[in-house]
């Protein structure tokens, strides 16, 4: 398992190390040890175990990661029901700007991956059914006309 990228504070990296547990072995740790490894708060455990679980995905990095997390998701299982385009779409609405295609791929592999976990799939592998989706569907009426790289962060 590839080690996730946790943006922990000074504060929380000390109570790692006074532990002596690193930073790959907290993947093995519920959300409410976590919170007690780390002397975090409830929801800053969950925010840090919602990062392991997603990064352990193959092709899912800390940005993607916490963007699903924006959108008040926390675990796998809370995904397996979704539909990769309407995360997309829920995702642009919530940032206020359309994005890259290539992330409503990610989006479509979180889901296949909470449905069918260990495969090994990459987003890429979902190119080809997004491309033939959005043929016939095409995108909301509601999607924003602005692009994600004219959004502040990105600038």
């Amino acid at each position: 398992m590839k080690t996730p990228k946790l943006d922990l504070s000074v504060s929380e990296k000390s109570s790692l190390k006074k532990a002596g547990i690193r930073m790959n072995q907290l993947v093995d740790y519920a959300p409410d040890e976590i919170c007690a490894i780390l002397n975090a708060p409830e929801p800053r455990a969950k925010q840090i175990a919602a990062l392991i679980e997603f990064q352990a995905i193959p092709s899912v990095g800390p940005k993607f990661a916490q963007d699903l997390i924006d959108m008040g998701y926390y675990t796998l299982s809370q995904l397996k029901d979704k539909s990769g385009a309407e995360l997309l779409n829920d995702h642009e609405r919530l940032i206020g700007a359309w994005t890259d295609p290539c992330v409503e791929d990610q989006f479509r592999l979180i889901v296949h991956y909470a449905n069918h976990p260990g495969n090994g799939k990459q987003w890429w592998h979902f190119t080809a059914e997004r491309k033939t989706f959005r043929a016939q569907h095409g995108y909301p009426n509601t999607r924003p006309a602005k692009a994600w790289m004219q959004l502040e962060q990105y600038r």
